[in-house]
């Protein structure tokens, strides 16, 4: 009986056919603007790494000073001072550490073809690949003896080998980076996560990074940073007493072996940070914070509050859709009184007249999902062109496509229910002695 109601359905279509088009495109422009703004904070606060989210952690530890300093200011800056950062590296806990900060250089390229161009990328530690999955094509990642001396190695994307070197394995050649000669022992492949959620300060979305260096090479360089600084004392100009400063400016992450020994890293945290107040530092003996990555993200506001409202409008808007559907499904029902009372008459029962009536619904429903579909393709595609970063994020998955469907049909169904209902009501006798 489905396969006949589900044909009666589609040809039901044909009947008034401006009083059918006008659900469709009710249902659709509903479906589209609560789907495209629900996309976008779909990418913008799923969990990245949802593998290993619950055992990475941002450490914090306030380094402010205590002149004019109340609990209620929050703290100093959400990153991490040079002496901190290594001493963090030093520590030795967690299963792997990374430092990081964002970094712009120019590359001499090998090609005289091609001149040379500045590039941004990152400066962490060797333990950042595997923390973070980052996928190889070529080579692989720099070794710890790389790590210790600062060697002049770098790790190329994907797109940044090819454009400097083709589709060859540029592996073991060389190209000039500040002057010097950098060795590349490894390419990655495509990645760029959205958000960038292991650098969410200096850039919350990415096309991916351009390369990779050192942390130790990049501080033996002198490269300063690309990103944001917070120094809340004055401090002497130079490289050397940056280094020394409590200038906030460098990113950290740990990896613990299991989320359960987050309490162990906390301790181990608190017991740093008194040790540390010991010698004169962190004054203001604020709490001590590890956040996974989920924590971080709403640390740092990656959906801010005026994407959730344009969501919750966005659904607002849905309902009117729906509301507005429903009387139009009312009329579209009331001039079928007569072909109601007739089926009743020749003994369909009000089950029957139900699913009938229910079935062509869901079928103006996935008309309506369809239309929907195009729609929210054509509203991500003029949100991406208003930015990168929004190019990043406007992008439909198969998780939202589904979700298109299945809204657009349950949405048609929700509305039906009343229609269908009150046709269900109908007497056969008053309509049969009314014809």
């Amino acid at each position: 009986m489905f396969s006949y109601y589900f044909k009666l359905g589609v040809r039901s279509l044909r009947r008034n056919p401006a009083l059918t088009a006008l659900m469709v495109l009710t249902l659709a422009v509903g479906v589209a603007a609560s789907i495209s703004t629900l996309t976008i904070l779909h990418m913008m606060s799923g969990d990245p790494i949802p593998e290993k989210s619950d055992r990475l952690f941002v450490p914090h530890v306030d380094n402010g000073p205590l002149e004019g300093w109340v609990p209620s200011d929050g703290p100093n800056d959400d990153q991490l001072s040079y002496p901190d950062t290594i001493n963090l590296l030093k520590s030795g806990q967690g299963e792997r550490r990374t430092a990081m900060y964002g970094v712009e250089v120019p590359i001499e390229p090998p090609r005289s073809d091609i001149p040379a161009f500045n590039a941004t990328g990152l400066a962490p530690t060797r333990d950042f690949f595997a923390m973070f999955n980052v996928p190889f094509l070529h080579g692989q990642a720099w070794t710890e003896g790389d790590d210790a001396r600062g060697a002049d190695v770098v790790v190329l994307g994907r797109a940044t080998a090819e454009k400097l070197f083709g589709d060859a394995n540029p592996v073991g050649k060389q190209l000039r980076m500040l002057g010097a000669p950098f060795t590349v022992v490894g390419v990655t492949d495509t990645w760029a996560p959205v958000p960038r959620y292991y650098k969410l300060i200096g850039g919350r979305f990415s096309n991916g990074e351009e390369f990779f260096i050192p942390f130790a090479s990049a501080i033996r360089h002198e490269i300063g940073h690309s990103g944001s600084m917070n120094c809340s004392a004055n401090r002497d100009p130079g490289w050397a007493n940056l280094l020394i400063s409590e200038c906030t400016w460098l990113q950290f992450w740990f990896e613990t072996r299991s989320a359960a020994d987050r309490a162990d890293l906390q301790n181990w945290l608190d017991s740093y940070a008194s040790e540390q107040r010991k010698l004169g530092r962190l004054k203001r003996n604020a709490p001590n914070k590890l956040y996974n990555v989920m924590e971080w993200m709403e640390q740092l506001k990656v959906v801010g509050k005026d994407s959730k409202l344009s969501a919750w409008l966005a659904f607002g808007f849905l309902i009117l859709c729906l509301v507005n559907t429903v009387g139009l499904l009312l009329a579209k029902f009331s001039v079928r009184a007569t072909e109601v009372g007739i089926r009743r008459a020749l003994g369909a029962s009000r089950s029957d007249i139900f699913r009938q009536f229910l079935i062509e619904s869901s079928v103006i429903g996935l008309v309506g999902g369809v239309l929907g579909l195009v729609l929210a393709f054509g509203a991500l595609g003029l949100i991406g062109m208003q930015s990168k970063g929004m190019a990043m994020v406007a992008r439909m998955d198969w998780q939202m496509l589904m979700l298109t469907f299945i809204m657009s049909v349950t949405a048609a169904i929700v509305a039906g229910l009343l229609p269908t209902w009150r046709a269900c009501q109908v007497t056969p006798a008053i309509q049969l002695k009314s014809q």
